[in-house]
């Protein structure tokens, strides 16, 4: 058997996408022989899987999944929507998104769980998936929210099937009151956070950096006014507080019911719950929301593959 080179890893890593150590193993198990090596590679799917991981995965679906007083909310992206709209892919989602509820919601703890259907880790499952339908994907995001007593009540916008879509939201709220009335008023306070995609709960909650850097907007568009530095600056607080109004949920217009503010809607619910209600916790996913999509032009792409 000849000698394996790091120069012979690297060739063979431009050649298939695979990893380093995948690329070491696939040439000592065919003695050195690179043509062997990619067909070991491609065999075991690794060259398929691991080629398309440099391309864009901006598409896909948002999953949620809730058990007792604990709800997940999941982004796995796919590159086109034509997957995502695949029974598969959905099954895929459908089932990460169960399996993340049994983990704390990171990231990381869901793609090491086990994927009961294929016995395997997600993060393996996903990779199958991968190699099985032809384009890349990648569990992006994972939030799990939970409460002692009390729900987590969960929304996705535009569902296409039981559990995805491509928005979801889980609010988490504190209560010891009549767990179905407080569910009602969770979903809705969920669909309002899906319409107006709040910055926190409450205003002090906001960012430091991002209220400070609206502040100096503030005060450069002021300055523009010529107005004294002490005028200026009431100008900028109550700018201010407008902002926190506006990007704070408990502070904003409730969008179900405009006259009442979210913190004034859940006070109101209270009444139907039989006790005090405190929101917890939320969390909405976007899909590929802060991912860059390659833009391609389909044209070119239908003539490049007709000449080749």
């Amino acid at each position: 058997m000849s000698e394996i080179t790091a120069a012979m890893v690297k060739e063979l890593r431009e050649k298939t996408g695979a990893g380093m150590m995948d690329c070491k193993k696939a040439l000592a198990e065919t003695g050195g022989d690179m043509e062997a090596a990619i067909d070991w590679l491609r065999a075991k799917g690794i060259a398929k899987a691991d080629k398309k991981s440099g391309r864009t995965a901006a598409e896909g679906l948002i999953g949620v999944s809730s058990q007792g007083t604990k709800a997940v909310v999941v982004e796995v992206n796919s590159e086109t929507d034509f997957v995502a709209r695949n029974d598969a892919f959905q099954e895929l989602v459908r089932g990460i998104a169960k399996v993340a509820v049994s983990t704390d919601g990171t990231v990381d703890a869901v793609a090491a769980a086990i994927y009961p259907a294929s016995g395997k880790s997600v993060s393996d499952t996903i990779k199958d998936a991968i190699a099985t339908i032809g384009e890349n994907m990648n569990l992006r995001r994972s939030v799990a929210l939970s409460v002692e007593d009390g729900v987590v009540a969960t929304y996705i916008h535009n569902a296409v099937s039981d559990g995805l879509g491509k928005l979801g939201v889980l609010v988490a709220l504190k209560s010891t009151g009549d767990k179905e009335a407080l569910n009602a008023i969770g979903r809705q306070v969920a669909m309002h956070i899906a319409a107006t995609a709040p910055l926190a709960i409450r205003p002090e909650e906001v960012d430091a950096a991002v209220a400070e850097r609206e502040r100096n907007v503030f005060i450069e568009q002021s300055r523009a006014s010529g107005k004294p530095d002490n005028i200026i600056e009431k100008m900028v607080d109550g700018r201010m507080r407008k902002f926190f109004e506006e990007v704070a949920l408990l502070s904003q217009a409730f969008v179900i019911n405009p006259d009442l503010t979210v913190a004034a809607a859940i006070k109101e619910a209270e009444k139907a719950v039989g006790a005090p209600i405190e929101v917890a916790g939320m969390a909405r996913l976007l899909l590929g929301e802060g991912v860059e999509k390659e833009e391609s032009d389909f044209a070119a792409e239908v003539a490049a593959a007709v000449k080749g």
